[in-house]
Order: structure tokens, then sequence, then C-alpha cells
């Protein structure tokens, strides 16, 4: 064996012993989730700590089901990922469509102005967004919370990348079939573009899912509340039920798991559109 070989035999070990170590150390958490919902309550304090529970229990996933409103919670916050997945495609596929292939004035200074909006953080709009959801009698309804989705530029600006790079013959031979604007908008740029589509919806589904800041500013009815609010109810003022909150932790990473293990291959192709040069 040549030292170039040694060398680069070395170098592979070294790389997946740091990878391992790291992947171990970034599974600890998880792995203590999945510990600390095993316990009874009294050996969540025991000292020394059970890494391995000596009499592991699924009490907590029992009670956890059996919470007031938990089943509900868990109900409200598939509906609100999956409908508000649903309208920020919809709405955010057909603007990139705009902004790439139909040349009306202005077009460019538009996109600008919507790319601008990209730069004032979302937790500034709360109040605004509060005061005139209240107005208009919006608050403590989910169907509120998609009128929200119609305007996402981060979403316009990835499918307008990828809607630029679709060559114009497409479209011209659409045309001269007798084609129009949403013929080639559903049967041409849609499935050219479904890679960014489908990346775009993981990530509007986990974002949905685990969103909790505007939840809490737009709901105070019990019964429509998402599951990160009633986990948040989980922690009391004077005490918290830490085995409760690591199973109900778990149940809410589920759903997370399955979408991104049945749609990863999707990401690192869709989230390199943002190179494409417009």
């Amino acid at each position: 064996m040549t030292r170039k070989n040694i060398n680069k035999y070395i170098s592979t070990l070294i790389f997946y012993v740091v990878g391992g170590l790291t992947a171990a150390i970034l599974l600890i958490p998880f792995f203590w989730m999945i510990v600390t919902s095993l316990k009874t309550k009294g050996a969540l304090l025991s000292i020394p700590v059970e890494w391995i529970p000596k009499n592991p229990s699924l009490a907590a996933y029992e009670k956890i089901f059996k919470l007031e409103g938990f089943s509900k919670a868990i109900f409200n916050s598939f509906y609100l990922a999956i409908t508000t997945t649903i309208v920020q495609i919809l709405s955010a596929s057909m603007a990139a469509y705009a902004f790439s292939k139909i040349r009306f004035k202005g077009n460019e200074a538009l996109f600008r102005v919507y790319l601008a909006t990209m730069m004032i953080p979302f937790q500034v709009v709360f109040i605004p967004l509060f005061i005139i959801s209240s107005s208009l009698r919006l608050t403590n309804s989910l169907n509120a919370f998609l009128l929200l989705q119609l305007f996402n530029p981060f979403a316009i600006f990835m499918l307008r990348q990828k809607m630029m790079g679709i060559n114009d013959s497409f479209i011209e031979a659409a045309i001269i079939d007798g084609a129009n604007h949403f013929h080639i908008f559903t049967k041409v740029i849609l499935p050219l573009s479904s890679g960014v589509i489908a990346t775009l919806g993981i990530m509007s589904f986990m974002g949905s899912w685990n969103d909790y800041l505007l939840p809490l500013v737009m709901i105070s009815d019990k019964k429509k509340f998402t599951l990160p609010l009633i986990l948040n109810s989980l922690n009391g003022q004077y005490g918290s039920d830490y085995n409760l909150l690591m199973a109900g932790s778990l149940i809410s990473i589920i759903p997370i798991l399955i979408v991104f293990m049945f749609a990863q291959k999707y990401f690192r192709s869709g989230l390199q559109v943002g190179g494409v040069k417009a």
C-alpha cells in the first residue's frame, strides 16, 4: 500500500469517526427525550441520573392522550399544516409564473419590492397583524392562517428562480398548440418545477406544524389550540410534568420525521435552485 493510499485511508477514517461522534452528540437530546418519557414521575429527579430507566413505563403516553384537548390539538395542527401548505404552494407558484414568464410593466420593480419584505422580521408585524385580525374578527379562527400564506416572498423567490431556468421553447410550443396561460401553467410549468414544489411543501408543512408564536398571538380559545400550544400548557408556574412533556414532544416529532424520510431526496435539488442566475 502506497503512502498516498495510506493517507487517503486515514483521512477517510478520521472523517467517519468525527462524523459518528458528531451524530452521537446531536442524538443525545433525542435519546434523553425518549428515556424521560418512559420514566415514572418519581424517577425523573432521582440521583444519580437514570440514563436507562429501571422500570420503564408507557403511563406518560396513556396520560397525554387522555389530556383534555390533546387529540383536538393534533387534528388542528394537521389541518393547519396541510391547508397552509396547499394555499402557499398555489399562491406562490402562480405569482412566480407571472414574475418569470409573463412580461408586464414594472415586473422587476414589483419583484424587488417582494424581496425587500424578506428583510422585515415577522415578529415586528405581530401587533399590527393582531389588531387587524381583531378588527376583522379573524382571531380564534384556524382559517385566518390561510390568508397569511397568500404572501410568501421566500417561496415566490425559489419558484421564480426555478421557472426562470425553464426554456421558453416549451411555452412557445404550447402556445402554437393553442394553449392558454392556465394550461401552460398547469401542464408545462408545474410538472417541470415539481422538485422545488416538493421542497417548499415540506418546508411549509414543517414550519406550520412547529409554529408556536403566531398561534399564540392569534388563538386564545383552547379548542383551537395547536400541538405546540397544548404542549406549552404542560409547563406549570411551580412545576412541570417532564415525562408528559417529553412524550408529547416525541409524538409531535413523528409526522415531521415521516414527511422528511419520504421526501428528503428533494431537499438537495430544491434548495440549490437559489443559485440559478435570474
